[in-house]
């Protein structure tokens, strides 16, 4: 009896561990589709703002963990970790930290880099923003270029926070082309934008346009 009781328990198991495989393998193209096309704009319009306008000013826009973040945004809508709060606060606490740990030990990398990123971890796990690519945005304030290393505390603000505003008003765009999608979750702002935004015609025919 005991061991007919386990055994319906393996099955029961092996079916639930099926079920779950079957819905995070299912393909389904309209996701890609709208993932595809939001981080393809995002990352898009920052790479074109630095090529066209930042060279005169010799200033960076487009750095490495916003590719992170295109992934979590775009393609893991429903993440806790791709939430504005946790877009911004997870960039901007480690960028923060990153310069800040810069400043006091320049010369000591092996040190440097991974106190800034441990403690961009626990930052963010203390003021719930976790959000993974903020620890490459906290290292690549210490192991950057020589123009990133020189802006200082204005790496926070450029090309972290204006980075994060272009991908952010990208993915509330993108993100609610549809009825499937929905960003950010169950947030005041997405019901407001689907109601008065997307729901134009006029909106919706300029970007399908725009598209092709």
């Amino acid at each position: 009896m005991k061991n007919k009781r386990i055994k319906e328990k393996i099955r029961r198991q092996a079916r639930i561990s099926k079920y779950i495989i079957y819905k995070e393998t299912l393909v389904d193209f309209r996701e890609q589709f709208w993932s595809f096309i939001g981080a393809f704009f995002g990352i898009g319009l920052i790479a074109l703002l630095q090529s066209s306008f930042l060279p005169q000013l010799e200033n960076i826009l487009l750095i490495g963990s916003f590719g992170a973040s295109s992934v979590l945004i775009f393609g893991a809508i429903q993440s806790p970790s791709s939430q504005p709060r946790c877009l911004f606060g997870g960039h901007l606490i480690s960028a923060f930290i990153g310069v800040t740990m810069y400043k006091l030990i320049p010369d000591i990398i092996w040190l440097t880099a991974p106190l800034a990123v441990a403690t961009s971890i626990i930052a963010m796990q203390m003021t719930k923003t976790l959000h993974p690519p903020g620890g490459a945005t906290a290292l690549i304030a210490i192991i950057g270029t020589e123009k990133i290393k020189s802006l200082g505390y204005l790496y926070v603000i450029s090309p972290v926070l204006t980075g994060c505003i272009i991908l952010f008003v990208t993915a509330l765009i993108f993100n609610n082309m549809t009825k499937h999608r929905q960003y950010p979750t169950n947030g005041k702002l997405t019901r407001v934008f689907k109601s008065r935004g997307l729901k134009s015609k006029r909106l919706r025919k300029s970007l399908a346009s725009f598209l092709g």
